[in-house]
């Protein structure tokens, strides 16, 4: 007969076992080796508290603070108490009408997700293979590459959102004025040098050399939020999000009405937390716009903040301005004249046929050195590949031309 100790003991291993998968299909970084420092853990606790429990396993398991909230809706939904359902549902009728459902906690769909994942799905029947001709077809992949993204479904999107955050954005390093010690390095430290030597009685038995410290300038985003534009901000955010969480000196500014800074929010490495973040502090998503008073306000405020040591812009809008071209044309010079490159993407690109003739194009293609559009996936990579590249000096003559 088998030991009741030895089981219960098996059983709980088992079910940290489970937790950890449901924690690492939710996206929390659990090894192997937090898993045995958990099962250790519950051999020094009161196992029949459930507070102990929780610090034991949110001690060994969690390790940066913001996978916190994500820990606890686990705990909550995985070690939840089996009860009786008919008590349950006699005291929902006592208890009287209910009060409205809370909003969903970040993370939670992702959670959900995460815990469907580990039901194990029935195994479908047998079939008989077919032979597919593949010939002259299109993978689903490959099309998802060309399609609009404001013409995707839901699923779509969803894919779309996954490839994006697997871009990465390379800038070209720029050397700057600060200096750091390197031993086979091009310059000459004579103030390190003679430090070194007072060591030594004065003695000088090798020179210090430095070399100056390398690294990506600062990007700056400008997104327009407008009804014409919301489909693109929305996907548009992921690849930001995953920029700003990849590399330093990322600053990223929506603006419809007027202008919001979300760097800050973006830095939050949950995505979906980051989002809600940023939706509750962006009043004006799917409004009008107003790109020359978003620009005076970012000029005015914090041009001189973020444009510095070579700064690149991304703005991104189609130029339909609700105010016509007030004030934009002198707005967008002094823009271009603060930043070493400022990259315009402009969804309306897309169509072969486009022609700068509204007012607000006509005024900002003079001041802008490169014209791209971004609407799809391969134009996404497209503008990816071209940043660490001189920008195509022929196609904006021939832009400014037609303007």
């Amino acid at each position: 007969m088998a030991d009741p100790d030895v089981t219960a003991r098996g059983l709980l291993s088992l079910n940290i076992l489970n937790f950890a998968r449901l924690l690492r299909r939710a996206g929390l970084p659990v090894s192997p080796a937090d898993m045995l420092a958990a099962q250790d853990a519950m051999t020094r606790i009161e196992i029949g508290s459930r507070p102990q429990v929780r610090t034991a396993l949110r001690t060994t398991m969690v390790h940066r603070h913001e996978h916190q909230d994500m820990f606890d809706q686990a705990f909550k939904l995985y070690w939840r108490a089996a009860e009786n359902n008919e008590v349950l549902e006699i005291l929902d009728k006592l208890a009287g009408p209910k009060p409205p459902p809370e909003k969903a906690p970040p993370g939670s769909r992702r959670l959900a997700e995460a815990m469907a994942a580990q039901k194990e799905k029935p195994t479908p029947p047998e079939e008989a293979r077919e032979e597919i001709d593949a010939v002259l077809t299109v993978s689903d992949r490959e099309r998802l590459q060309e399609m609009d993204f404001e013409a995707m479904s839901a699923a779509e999107i969803a894919e779309a959102k996954r490839e994006i955050t697997r871009l990465h954005l390379p800038l070209d390093t720029r050397r700057t004025r600060r200096r750091r010690p390197d031993p086979i390095g091009p310059q000459f430290d004579l103030r390190a040098t003679i430090r070194a030597s007072l060591r030594t009685g004065g003695e000088i038995f090798g020179i210090a050399r430095t070399r100056r410290v390398a690294k990506p300038p600062p990007l700056v985003v400008l997104c327009d939020i407008s009804g014409s534009m919301s489909r693109y901000a929305q996907i548009l955010l992921h690849f930001l999000h995953a920029v700003a969480n990849e590399r330093d000196r990322v600053h990223t500014f929506l603006f419809g009405t007027r202008l919001s800074n979300i760097t800050r929010q973006l830095r939050h490495r949950d995505p979906e937390v980051a989002f809600q973040m940023v939706a509750q502090i962006v009043p004006d998503w799917s409004g009008g716009t107003r790109i020359g008073e978003a620009l005076a306000a970012f000029n005015r405020h914090w041009a001189r903040r973020v444009l510095g040591q070579g700064a690149m812009v991304l703005l991104v809008t189609d130029g339909l301005d609700r105010d016509g071209a007030a004030g934009l044309a002198e707005n967008m010079e002094r823009l271009h004249k603060s930043c070493s490159r400022l990259v315009w993407l402009n969804p309306l690109l897309r169509w072969d046929g486009f022609e700068p003739k509204s007012q607000g194009i006509r005024a900002m293609l003079p001041h802008v050195d490169e014209f791209r559009t971004v609407h799809n996936l391969a134009s996404l990579r497209a503008l990816v590949a071209s940043l660490s590249a001189p920008p195509d000096l022929r196609a904006m003559d021939r832009w400014r031309l037609a303007a």
